[in-house]
């Protein structure tokens, strides 16, 4: 978060009666906002795999990456939400997201059915272990509300980097 964010996330703290200190707000918004931008990164690049993948499994991992990317853009609006809870701003466009995404893009013309599920597990490993990272800074604040919503978003990341790798090993068992 650059300056004027934090200026901005420190005055509306003053006004907003979460019961937190403006550094904690400061630091818990500029979090959850990264993580805000992953989530968003990761769904478009598990929508442009669904939409391109291809393969004798085609059916199957459609309607899977379908179902991943359901659930990750639902996770965005609560997010964004609880952040604006404890007094803090987030997100405001898409050159945000850029600016703070860690998810990396995949704007290749093709990608393998295995490649895809194999990348998008990873990127899922990636954003359980950052927000465990959120869930330790929440516990640093006090912040029981957002460490109890984090616990569920980790339990679904690692649910979907279950499903992604299984699919893989079916994959590179039989040679595919």
């Amino acid at each position: 978060m650059n300056a004027r964010g934090t200026e901005h996330a420190r005055r509306a703290s003053a006004s907003m009666p979460s019961g937190f200190e403006p550094d904690a707000v400061a630091k818990i918004s500029a979090d959850l906002t990264a993580l805000l931008a992953d989530l968003f990164a990761l769904y478009i690049k598990t929508k442009n795999f669904h939409w391109h993948v291809s393969g004798p499994h085609f059916r199957d991992y459609h309607l899977l990456l379908d179902e991943q990317s359901d659930q990750i853009l639902a996770t965005t609006d609560a997010i964004a939400e609880r952040v604006r809870k404890i007094g803090g701003v987030t997100l405001r466009s898409i050159g945000q997201i850029v600016g703070l995404q860690r998810i990396v893009d995949n704007d290749k013309e093709f990608v393998a059915a295995q490649d895809m599920l194999a990348e998008l597990c990873k990127d899922n490993a990636q954003l359980a272990v950052r927000l465990r990272s959120a869930h330790s800074l929440c516990d640093e604040y006090g912040d029981v509300a957002t460490e109890s919503l984090i616990e569920m978003w980790i339990d679904e990341a690692e649910r979907r980097v279950w499903f992604l790798y299984e699919a893989t090993r079916l994959g590179a068992e039989k040679g595919e």
